[in-house]
């Protein structure tokens, strides 16, 4: 059998459904070849979505017009906005999913999409023709040409399981590894190395005394990953489900510790490195030994099981360790395991062998997305294979790559990262790797890159107008809360009650409304009615639209269906009404059932609304100065270095620059600046070498 596509993904795990579903919905005809179509992106490790920094980039690709960030909304169980308590640069997304809905409602998708055909079957080979893929075999002997192949295959490659002294083939416990293609690369000339990671065991919650357990519930308004107006269940009438928190003690660690002798990570049978940040309970104890106690959550699988994952406990040790140890955790005296933890090693590709198209440099129309390239977590596996789809289409197409820049998104840092940069464990995508987060915060992502994802053909048009129509009413409060005053008779009041200074004159809204102590909310309880109405009376021949301003202000808690709310007529309106029969053709299958649209699309937009305004005028002084920072550093990217400049000859730097230099071939002083070992004195060389 032979077929031939425009583009093929290896892999259907975040990495592949998305860049499955981009390439197809842009107009390339998609292959997307799984060895289970049963599994389609199947939660792995905890089936959780975002986390510090994960979340924004799951805001990004749904902003981009990725799936992931809708996805989630209708199988989450319990959402959290992470770091309340920091600025709105820290503030970060994560829900807790049901496991099953959100692999089938991916499913759903992909099946639902034009252009895009699903295969179940193993890759055992590339076809090449002059370092140029061309095609795939598969193991049941069919042969699939291609003009572009992307490879996400997570840990399949080589995979091998540990527990204990036990090992064996896999690449999640009970399925088979993907054999072949890391040697048949290897002979293309490509470096092929080692990674590690782990899970922890899954728990029967029956068997557990949760009265012994912190309880971690969600938060009481929850919120939700995409920016379209689609309510999510737990934003109606279902009740999320809660998390737990426990402690290990230091009977738990002595009894992990006579396992040690057992452990594979420290015999020397696993090689690969793992991450630093999530490390296995194990590791935990020998790089903190003076620790008494760590922190284990239990979280939910799903709405209908009593399976629960033990968020850090991932281990490889033995399976009598792992019980012996959990009974002695207060409120798992009786545990009963469903599976076990284990580790998994497996072939991943170091990735400064990739442009930041993330198409190989050896070999053309070749692209590597997800866990292949070194990193961890469903989320930047998604943003890649997102990349990853959007630029195959595009080159396909003749058109420019999309590369986003590091003051753009945190997708541009990530790949930015892993190409520049390279990985020595599994890396991880945290706020303190982008040095812009002012500017790409979670609430943001939209009107960052919506745009973009309009003008390459992902965003829809519908979603385009609501950004824009979003932004156009922002601006409008910006500029009556940044013009119009209040009196002191009128702001003491609430001044002196949440202790701060008083004002002895009229102060523009917007400066009361900067102080850490005042929100937006308080304050438009104590503004006068007519004030804003004045003001939109003196505008009256702009283009501000005063009812809007008016209802967004001062009922932003009532539902649209009141009579006093002139939003329901407008454009916001029409648009939920029609993203909200998106979602019902998409993702309602596999929302909870209990789900009754309870909340509307158009109060979400409201809140989304004040949100923004609120943060920036607060923090107005700090995204400026930001901004004006990566004009200067940008200016770099205009500097391009020539495809084949030899570095060699340029002796006055430094030799490991040279080598470096020579080695990742940077396109430009900024991307040089980012390499380890090129060092500012070597930059400043360059910078006279090709003029400043």
């Amino acid at each position: 059998m032979t077929d031939s596509y425009d583009i093929i993904v290896i892999g259907a795990g975040h990495a592949g459904c998305e860049a499955a579903h981009a390439a197809a919905k842009m107009g390339s005809k998609v292959l997307l070849l799984t060895m289970d179509m049963n599994k389609i992106a199947q939660m792995s490790c905890n089936p959780a979505i975002g986390g510090i920094a994960k979340g924004q980039i799951v805001r990004e690709i749904d902003a981009l017009g990725g799936c992931s960030g809708a996805v989630t909304d209708a199988s989450t169980l319990q959402f959290r906005m992470l770091n309340r308590s920091k600025g709105p640069a820290m503030w970060s997304p994560r829900a807790q999913c049901d496991r099953q809905h959100y692999s089938l409602n991916w499913r759903y998708i992909l099946e639902n999409t034009p252009n895009l055909n699903i295969w179940q079957d193993t890759v055992v080979s590339f076809i090449f023709d002059n370092n140029c893929v061309t095609g795939v075999t598969t193991e049941l002997g069919a042969t699939f040409s291609a003009k572009s192949v992307i490879l996400t295959a997570g840990t399949f490659l080589n995979g091998k399981l540990f527990i204990g002294l036990h090992s064996a083939e896999g690449g999640r416990v009970g399925e088979l590894p993907s054999l072949h293609l890391s040697e048949q690369l290897l002979s293309m000339g490509f470096l092929v190395e080692k990674m590690k990671t782990g899970t922890p065991p899954r728990i029967d919650a029956r068997s557990v005394d949760l009265s012994k357990l912190e309880i971690q519930p969600g938060d009481i308004n929850p919120e939700k990953f995409s920016f379209l107006n689609i309510p999510s269940p737990i934003q109606g009438s279902v009740k999320q489900m809660s998390c737990y928190m426990v402690h290990t003690n230091s009977k738990v660690h002595d009894i992990l510790k006579d396992g040690f002798e057992f452990s594979p990570l420290f015999s020397g049978k696993i090689s690969g490195k793992g991450p630093r940040y999530c490390p296995s309970i194990e590791d935990k104890l020998r790089t903190f030994s003076d620790k008494n106690s760590h922190q284990l959550f239990l979280e939910p699988e799903g709405w209908n099981t009593n399976e629960y994952y033990l968020q850090g406990f991932s281990s490889s040790l033995p399976l009598d360790t792992q019980y012996a140890a959990l009974r002695a955790i207060p409120g798992f005296e009786n545990v009963i395991i469903f599976r076990p933890a284990y580790a998994v090693e497996y072939d991943y590709f170091p990735p400064t062998q990739l442009n930041h198209t993330l198409e190989t440099k050896i070999i053309s129309n070749l692209y590597f997305a997800g866990q292949v390239n070194g990193t961890t977590g469903y989320e930047e596996a998604a943003a890649q294979g997102l990349i990853a789809g959007i630029n195959a289409h595009l080159k396909l197409a003749g058109k420019e790559p999309l590369i986003l820049k590091r003051n753009q998104a945190y997708i541009g840092v990530l790949i930015d990262d892993l190409v520049t940069k390279g990985v020595d464990e599994p890396y991880r995508m945290f706020t303190s790797r982008a040095e812009y987060r002012i500017l790409l915060r979670q609430d943001n992502a939209d009107l960052r890159l919506t745009n973009i994802g309009y003008k390459i053909g992902l965003a829809s048009h519908e979603r385009f107008r609501l950004i824009n129509k979003k932004y156009e009413l922002i601006n409008d409060i910006i500029d009556f809360l940044t013009t119009a005053t209040i009196s002191p008779d009128e702001a003491n009041p609430l001044l002196v009650r949440i202790s701060t200074t008083s004002i002895n004159q009229k102060k523009k809204i917007s400066e009361i409304l900067s102080r850490p102590q005042v929100d937006l909310k308080s304050l438009i309880e104590i503004v006068p009615r007519g004030t804003i109405e004045n003001y939109l009376a003196e505008k009256a021949n702009t283009s501000i639209n005063a009812p809007q301003i008016l209802e967004i202000l001062f009922d932003a808690d009532k539902e649209e269906d009141e009579a006093s709310n002139s939003l329901s007529n407008n454009d916001i309106s029409s648009l939920t009404e029609t993203f909200s029969t998106l979602a019902a053709d998409l993702l309602l299958p596999y929302q909870n059932n209990a789900y009754n649209g309870s909340i509307s699309g158009v109060k979400i937009i409201k809140k989304e609304i004040l949100e923004s305004v609120e943060i920036l005028i607060k923090y107005k002084g700090y995204i400026d100065r930001e901004k004006r920072i990566a004009d200067k550093i940008l200016k770099l990217e205009e500097i391009k270095i020539p495809e084949k400049f030899d570095y060699t000859n340029l002796t006055s730097l430094s030799i490991e620059s040279r080598q470096k230099l020579q080695k990742q071939r940077p396109k430009t002083i900024s991307q040089a600046s980012r390499i380890p070992g090129v060092s500012p004195a070597d930059i400043s060389i360059l910078l006279v070498y090709f003029g400043r």
